[in-house]
């Protein structure tokens, strides 16, 4: 029996000693003579003088600009803070000065073919020939190019390409539905596609051709299409449209060819990289644009400090391309460890199939959902009996809040010497703001400490910083890789109302959080209406508009609930149209609809049809008191019925919180 808090780990000395931060510490106190006795003395200085931290963290990577920084932060107030305005610095040319010649950077499996491997020098040439042929098309500085890649090293080659030429990336996973990529895709204008014929998923073959061909028509700005024939090489990918150029994949990275005397787009230090999407819990998802310099100092610190990633080390966390955390696993390339690549379901062809991988590739940062390891759990998977596991240093478990079971499952059945981390962040910044040190104990249910840089709170309802009580996260300094914006968000409006709307001048970012007396923290996932099901972020407005574009259905509202042992439990409500019945054929069709138009993760676990939908009198659904109401929370703390627009609407579901046999607590 393990208890929230109890000690599961304390790293030995020469592990200590032998870390990325022990090391930075050590340059500090030469190089600065700023002197931090441990961890949480770094930590405390780092958002004591951040604009020292983070110009330390320049010096100490060696980043060089061809023209100088006038400031390390102007303006250092959110929204607004400019860092190192004046400097210019691309995220592939930093990532690329990494590269170990003759070495792997990248491991790749899927269902359709066995591991694979691409050298440094592979990789190098690859970006050198793709961004050429993408200029020779006309891309230029500030274009869009979008991708519907699944996690192939070809998707990382077109990111990196992309970020070469200082134009813009985005990436929507193939598993998306076209409703849901054009929502992201028609926002921005792009100017090329990437995109593929279909992939194979748990044993079965997706077509994705005429998605594909969807999507292509529906931009009216696209200029170019680059096929990757993946599930079938011999396909002659799509058929030429008047004013589109198409272009199959082993066209434009020309085998054998090299660009020796490429030159990177000399970018500043706010051009924008990449652009990533929230979940679109109201209206369309918020396009969130990253620039180059952020990015690129903020990648170096998680990797190296967080993760602590060396070079000769594997680092692997189980995403799609539609998720932050892929842009991330290709970003630890900068610590000059190697990555890893899967695409395919994490249980097919077996269920150890990620434990298998992890051994043929030397994995030394493994990195999944709890939900993963829960599965392992309930299957009776027990990895280390059967592969050689003695190189996982680390284990990152991320996307939703851990369990100590979890994490006493990972001892058991991985390495009882395992530095087992859990963190928390966001798209919103492309990192974590509360996460891990290889230096500190680790404890069971408690995410380590509060990262680098990151000077985070957590307030009451009065707004006052607490210890030991459950608040709103918030974060109270710049950190750089904060938005440069919102794509077409005219005086930031949407960015201020998203999270400085409640606590002016600070980032509420949405996440319920505890910091105990030590310093641990513990997230208790959202404050918002966010959904979070395996790890992956679903936005309602999607659902919504999906379902309730059904006929018979007259309104919705979905809510995710985090249940004990790592457990999820998502109902849809479904207000009908009179006279329509929520019978099966009814349930099937909504269930279809959203796993075409979206994909399987928006598919609830139950569908309850109800007279009414609560709304606030500003016309919101309540999603947030529905949610706090199924998972106990007395009624008067859930909702204010004075601020609804129908009180008696709330009834409904305080009887469902009370009769509902369908999931427990």
């Amino acid at each position: 029996m393990v208890n929230e808090g109890d000690l599961l780990w304390t790293p030995s000395e020469a592990f200590a000693r032998d870390s990325n931060v022990t090391a930075f510490i050590d340059w500090l106190r030469r190089a600065r003579g700023v002197d931090c006795a441990d961890y949480p003395a770094l930590w405390a200085w780092s958002v004591k003088d951040v604009a020292a931290f983070w110009e330390a963290l320049w010096d100490y990577f060696g980043i060089s600009s061809p023209t100088p920084y006038r400031a390390v932060l102007e303006n250092p107030v959110m929204p607004g803070a400019r860092w190192f305005p004046g400097a210019q610095l691309n995220f592939t040319e930093q990532l690329l000065r990494q590269a170990r010649p003759g070495e792997v950077a990248l491991h790749h499996l899927s269902e359709l073919a066995p591991l694979q491997h691409m050298s440094w020098d592979e990789l190098a040439r690859q970006v050198r020939c793709l961004a050429t042929w993408l200029r020779e098309t006309g891309v230029e500085q500030g274009d869009r190019v979008v991708s519907y890649l699944p996690n192939t090293p070809q998707a990382a080659v077109a990111m990196l390409a992309t970020a070469a030429v200082g134009a813009i990336w985005s990436s929507c996973s193939p598993d998306f539905g076209v409703k849901s990529v054009l929502d992201r895709f028609v926002q921005i204008r792009p100017k090329v596609l990437f995109t593929i014929d279909g992939y194979r998923y748990g044993g079965k073959d997706f077509d994705r051709r005429p998605e594909s061909r969807e999507i292509a028509a529906s931009l009216p700005t696209l200029e170019t299409i680059v096929c990757l024939p993946y599930l079938n090489p011999d396909d002659p990918g799509p058929a030429a449209t008047p004013g589109v150029r198409v272009a199959l994949w082993p066209d434009v990275v020309r085998d054998g060819a090299d660009v020796p005397g490429f030159e990177f787009a000399p970018t500043p230090f706010e051009h924008p990289l990449w652009i990533v999407y929230s979940s679109g819990t109201t209206g369309l998802p918020k396009p969130i644009v990253h620039g180059h310099g952020g990015i690129t100092l903020e990648m170096l610190k998680l990797s190296h400090f967080h993760f602590n990633l060396k070079p000769g080390g594997v680092m692997f966390f189980y995403s799609t391309t539609g998720w932050v955390m892929w842009n991330i696993v290709v970003g630890s390339l900068l610590s000059g460890a190697a990555a890893v690549l899967y695409d395919g379901n994490p249980a097919h062809p077996d269920p150890d199939v990620l434990w298998r991988m992890a051994a043929d590739t030397g994995t030394t940062f493994f990195g999944a959902s709890p939900t993963y390891v829960g599965m392992m759990a309930k299957g009776g998977i027990h990895p280390r009996e059967t592969y050689d596991l003695s190189r996982i240093e680390g284990i990152l478990l991320g996307g939703s809040p851990v369990t100590p079971e979890s994490m006493v499952w990972c001892y058991e059945n991985i390495n009882p010497d395992l530095w087992l981390t859990s963190q928390s962040g966001g798209t919103d910044v492309a990192t974590g703001f509360v996460g891990a040190s290889p230096t500190l104990p680790v404890y069971a249910g408690e995410i380590q400490t509060r990262m680098l840089g990151a000077d985070v709170k957590s307030l009451n309802d009065a707004g006052e910083p607490v210890v030991d009580e459950v608040g709103e996260l918030v974060v109270c300094q710049p950190m750089p890789s904060m938005p440069l914006c919102f794509w077409n968000d005219a005086g930031d409006v949407r960015y201020r109302e998203s999270y400085f709307e409640v606590y002016p001048g600070l980032w509420r970012h949405g996440d319920y959080l505890k910091i105990n007396a030590r310093g641990g923290c513990y997230i208790y996932g959202r404050s918002d209406s966010t959904l979070n099901r395996f790890g992956v972020r679903i936005g309602t407005a999607d659902i919504y508009r999906c379902v309730e574009a059904i006929e018979g259905v007259a309104d919705s509202l979905i809510v995710c609930l985090d249940l004990s042992g790592g457990r999820f439990f998502m109902p849809l409500f479904v207000k009908l149209e009179p006279g329509v019945a929520l019978d099966e054929a009814m349930e099937q069709r909504i269930c279809a609809r959203l796993r075409s138009e979206y994909s399987p993760r928006h598919v609830p676990d139950r569908i309850y049809a109800m007279e009414r939908i609560p709304y606030t009198l500003t016309g919101k659904k309540m999603e947030v008191p529905v949610r706090k109401l199924l998972m106990g929370v007395p009624v008067a703390k859930a909702a204010n019925r004075d601020a609804m627009a129908n009180p008696a609407a709330l009834d409904d579901y305080i009887a469902f919180a009370r009769d509902c046999p369908d999931y427990t607590l």
